[in-house]
């Protein structure tokens, strides 16, 4: 049985599983490719001053959730 997932990481499972995946659960593999699309989304990601934008330090704080999310749905 695995473990019961974060509130927003069961958010970005089951957006997943309602428009990709399979009718009878998650299955590993559907863990993994869901982590991988926010892995991607992650690295499309650019630090504030590398854009010349101030007082947007955001970013960096979103990266580090998207990244945790990935990581304990690669976990299951």
């Amino acid at each position: 049985m695995t473990k019961q997932l974060s509130s927003a990481a069961d958010a970005v499972l089951n957006a997943y599983m309602n428009n990709c995946g399979w009718l009878d659960g998650p299955l590993e593999k559907d863990y993994r490719c869901a982590a991988a699309v926010l892995r991607a989304a992650a690295d499309q990601m650019r630090y504030s001053d590398q854009l010349g934008l101030t007082g947007f330090g955001g970013y960096v704080q979103a990266q580090d959730q998207i990244l945790a999310i990935a990581a304990e749905l690669e976990a299951q």
